[in-house]
């Protein structure tokens, strides 16, 4: 624990409670999420303790709660042995270069190099590149979301090994318009079988 814990100790977003920005009580409460497939997963449900987490580091600049997010994934992970066997490379979905050097952080970069290394993944942030700055996607629907990230993102192919599985992740699953864009990326490269894990749904 650092000095400005010790003075500021931590508490629950949810309820309160000192120790922790999310406290294990809260967090049972969040439905797991029923989204998943072969080759997609989400973890839980967008509401609560989750959804005041993800916001809060987004938007309120509240790094501290990456580690917390990155642990409990890991921990629900590995409950539920999801991807279990699986040796990845895990991309974040990036942010374009001026809303990332405004927020100082991408979360999605944060929260997704703390989990690899706790998976023991490889973890590569600057295979996927973000080449325009598009509308924030938050009111957007279905085809407006689509259009808006067309050919928004690339692939640094320096970086790219066709040996390797990749697994995208990002905090919030909505209608998987930025995944799709990532995946179509990768087919245009040759790479049919890509991975993705959101935190929330």
């Amino acid at each position: 624990m650092d000095l400005l814990d010790f003075i500021f100790p931590p508490k629950c977003l949810e309820c309160g409670k000192i120790g922790k920005y999310i406290c294990s009580e809260c967090l049972a409460k969040i439905p797991k999420t029923s989204y998943k497939n072969r080759y997609s997963y989400s973890i839980w449900k967008y509401q609560g303790i989750v959804r005041r987490a993800i916001i809060s580091l987004k938007y309120k600049f509240a790094y501290k709660l990456s580690d917390e997010l990155a642990k409990n994934a890991f921990s629900e992970l590995k409950k539920r042995q999801v991807f279990d066997g699986k040796d990845f490379v895990l991309v974040p979905v990036p942010l374009y270069s001026k809303r990332k050097n405004f927020r100082g952080f991408n979360q999605s970069e944060v929260v997704g190099k703390k989990l690899a290394e706790l998976m023991k993944w490889e973890y590569e942030e600057r295979l996927v590149i973000k080449l325009k700055n598009t509308l924030t996607q938050v009111g957007l629907r279905g085809d407006s979301r689509r259009k808006n990230l067309k050919n928004a993102f690339g692939i640094n192919k320096e970086k790219l090994n066709r040996n390797k599985n990749y697994l995208i992740f990002d905090d919030v699953l909505t209608t998987g318009s930025t995944i799709d864009e990532i995946r179509l990326e990768f087919k245009k490269t040759g790479i049919f079988k890509v991975f993705s894990l959101t935190l929330a749904r």
